[in-house]
């Protein structure tokens, strides 16, 4: 059977997050193959801050992708505090406020951390709202060290950019492009109507 380590508690969680959808759960191929893993529990925050087409993200020069602004939630930390904190340190979004929520990613992936085989990451996506103009951010050291800076881009663009490291298979690429990248289709199709055809980009 599997073993597995709690890594946190949430006492404090919205109700709403047991009706949350699940968007697709996902299983990274480095651990595919790894029998009775000991699994670190993790939970996280991600925000979707539209501005027409234009959406606010994290572009990391390291693995040279746009991710979704957010992270995760500390012990005892209600889900949207911890999303506003992210989303303040991360970006310097300013009047940030949550909207609803659009879904859970959950994946399996590879983990650093020291006497755990993998990760199991539940991601909560939320609709958000903010100010075009952003304050200042506070990023973490690793961040900064990573090159990871807000930017408003197309979410076309952004989709686009993404897909090609993925079809690439770029040496620098990241372990969250794939989540990420599967969300922001769903966000183009589902919030902002886009089609197929339109998320379909040839070499």
């Amino acid at each position: 059977s599997t073993k597995r380590k709690e890594s946190m508690t949430f006492a404090s969680v919205l109700i709403i997050q047991v009706y949350m959808r699940l968007l697709k759960s996902f299983t990274h191929q480095d651990v595919e193959a790894i029998e009775n893993p000991v699994i670190y529990e993790r939970r996280a925050a991600r925000g979707i801050i539209l501005d027409g087409k234009d959406i606010l993200m994290i572009y990391t020069r390291r693995y040279n992708d746009y991710s979704f602004p957010g992270g995760g939630i500390d012990q005892g930390e209600a889900v949207e505090a911890g999303l506003l904190r992210e989303l303040a340190e991360e970006t310097g979004a300013r009047n940030v406020r949550v909207q609803e929520a659009f879904g859970d990613f959950e994946e399996y992936r590879p983990t650093h951390y020291d006497g755990f085989d993998l990760m199991h990451q539940l991601s909560h996506f939320y609709v958000c709202t903010a100010d075009r103009q952003l304050g200042q951010a506070k990023p973490e050291s690793y961040e900064i060290k990573n090159g990871s800076e807000p930017v408003w881009v197309n979410i076309v663009e952004a989709i686009r950019h993404n897909q090609k490291v993925i079809d690439t298979k770029e040496d620098s690429m990241g372990l969250s492009i794939e989540r990420e990248t599967f969300v922001l289709r769903q966000i183009a199709r589902e919030i902002l109507g886009l089609s197929e055809e339109d998320l379909t980009f040839t070499a």
